[in-house]
């Protein structure tokens, strides 16, 4: 259940607590004396107000430039792509697409207390299926790259980690994300539907939907990118002749690997942990337990943050951390510049950087 809102349409249609609540209010509260509840869930809501506001107005600008400019620039150099950069790309992409979806969850009734609009459930299932989407192809296309790197450092020579490849790879993991998501969409289109249906009746259970994508989308990749990352640190105690092989990839790769791999998991485990606590004890909704109600709505929502910021973090460690991005970006500032007539220095330079 990769939205906040989510939680809150459930206890609208199935709990009698919570039964009018449709946004981050706190109204409920009003009918008991119940101030330092009340209190709490105020200052929630102003909390995550004032988080969704700032990421609207600093982190959302730099994710839409960064990952533009991070696919705009790699695909107007083709032929200096290496193999990480094309993993970089898919994971911009997906980053792209998180953007898009972050203005209209963190303005919406979820995030803030002054909502600029309401949710029906065809924008909601829109929602979901895009964010399950770019969390899959984040998630893998991390995973990936760290055994595609393992790979390239131990037998460099054998193509198999190529650009070529590695194409063809990413091609598969927007298939695949789309295909698990649907599984696990089934499971949350039948809880906005009537329960007539006999299908639909013995599907409807949200926690299999969050344990589909727990499974998948975090313990998998999870353990991938630990066993790879144990190759990669083991090979690396290990000098060989190859170590000077100008084949080699530069070696400023292996700490944007890492520090992209640690930022990932960072950002993106709150949220999973979430559809953990949510697949083995289910959404908290006792009546005589509003307050950890109110805390776990909070939490839910600020995992969810985070896991928005993953779509600026990753292009902004890239820019910072990859010693070609600056050649290729002033090259292509000067193609734009030479205009259709051929740069003079162009072909010199890609020589450079593939050398």
């Amino acid at each position: 259940m990769p939205l906040c809102l989510k939680t809150l349409l459930i206890q609208k249609e199935g709990s009698d607590t919570f039964g009018n609540l449709e946004m981050w209010s706190c109204m409920v509260y009003n009918e008991t004396n119940d101030s330092v509840d009340l209190r709490l869930c105020q200052d929630f809501g102003l909390i995550l107000s004032i988080f969704s506001l700032v990421y609207l107005i600093v982190c959302f600008p730099l994710g839409l430039c960064y990952n533009a400019l991070l696919v705009v620039v790699n695909l107007s150099n083709k032929v200096t792509m290496t193999m990480p950069d094309v993993y970089f790309v898919n994971i911009a992409i997906a980053g792209l697409v998180l953007n898009l979806v972050a203005p209209v969850e963190l303005l919406g009734p979820s995030f803030t207390r002054w909502p600029m609009w309401e949710y029906n459930n065809e924008l909601y299932i829109t929602l979901l299926i895009l964010f399950n989407i770019s969390s899959l192809v984040i998630m893998y296309s991390t995973t990936l790259l760290s055994l595609d790197y393992y790979i390239e450092r131990a037998l460099p020579r054998t193509y198999m980690s190529s650009v070529y490849n590695t194409k063809h790879v990413c091609g598969f993991i927007w298939g695949g994300a789309i295909l698990t998501s649907f599984s696990s969409l089934l499971f949350y289109v039948c809880n906005h539907v009537s329960t007539k249906i006999i299908e639909c009746s013995k599907m409807q259970n949200k926690e299999a939907a969050d344990a589909i994508m727990m499974f998948i989308g975090y313990v998998v990749p999870a353990v991938a990118v630990l066993y790879a990352v144990v190759l990669i640190l083991r090979i690396r105690k290990e000098s060989t002749p190859l170590d000077q092989d100008s084949g080699r990839l530069d070696p400023s790769i292996h700490r944007l690997l890492l520090a992209s791999v640690c930022m990932q998991f960072l950002l993106w485990t709150p949220y999973y942990m979430t559809l953990l606590v949510h697949t083995v004890a289910g959404a908290p909704g006792s009546h005589s337990n509003r307050q950890h109600l109110t805390t776990y709505f909070f939490l839910r929502c600020l995992s969810e943050l985070l896991a928005f910021c993953s779509s600026f973090a990753i292009p902004l460690m890239y820019r910072q951390m990859n010693k070609n991005f600056s050649h290729k970006l002033q090259r292509l500032l000067k193609r734009l510049h030479c205009g259709d007539q051929s740069c003079p220095h162009e072909r010199s330079a890609v020589q450079q950087v593939v050398t």
